[in-house]
């Protein structure tokens, strides 16, 4: 196994069709030698508003406002993304740090988690990779893995968000963001 991607964002390659995942940005919550678990940036429900599914944390949600589809995995499961005010120190429950002040937070306790936040994204689903599936997608050239920025993670602008993402790279990896949305038509 490479060393661990976690917190690092996957943008999707040209040459990845699958439905599920054209022009994606996921952001790798947890990744090991058992697998890898991400989520979806840029794919917000916009017939979902989050005031209609869990009213209860519409007033830290990051804009726009709606669940988004986090993956294939499990789309009747929701999982919560945040940020962490920066005066607030990491909740002992509910929370599981990701990278800088961004995690995973339980949506069953916005009472006790809310004071905190300072964004929150609620995801319908969730992407999954088993032991060594991702690292073979890698290897076939399925995801570039970049650093990502403070702003990708919570954008109020997820439509632009992969091409913004493969703008600002160094190099080759910039020309990607031109890339027709069928590679054969090039």
């Amino acid at each position: 196994m490479t060393a661990s991607l976690r917190g690092k964002l996957l943008v999707a390659t040209p040459k990845l069709l699958d439905p599920n995942f054209v022009r994606t940005v996921v952001l790798l919550c947890f990744h090991d030698e058992n697998g890898a678990f991400g989520l979806v940036l840029n794919r917000p429900v916009e017939t979902a508003p989050l005031r209609e599914h869990l009213p209860e944390w519409t007033e830290a949600a990051a804009d726009p406002a709606f669940v988004f589809s986090g993956g294939p995995v499990e789309p009747s499961h929701a999982f919560g993304l945040a940020r962490l005010r920066p005066t607030a120190e990491a909740p002992s429950e509910g929370w599981t740090e990701i990278i800088d002040g961004v995690g995973i937070v339980d949506l069953s306790r916005p009472g006790a988690l809310l004071p905190l936040l300072q964004a929150v994204r609620v995801y319908a689903g969730y992407s999954g990779w088993a032991g060594g599936q991702l690292e073979g997608e890698l290897a076939e050239g399925a995801w570039f893995v970049v650093d990502p920025r403070a702003e990708d993670i919570f954008t109020p602008e997820p439509a632009i968000l992969w091409r913004t993402v493969l703008r600002r790279q160094r190099g080759q990896l910039a020309m990607f963001a031109w890339a027709p949305m069928d590679p054969r038509l090039n």
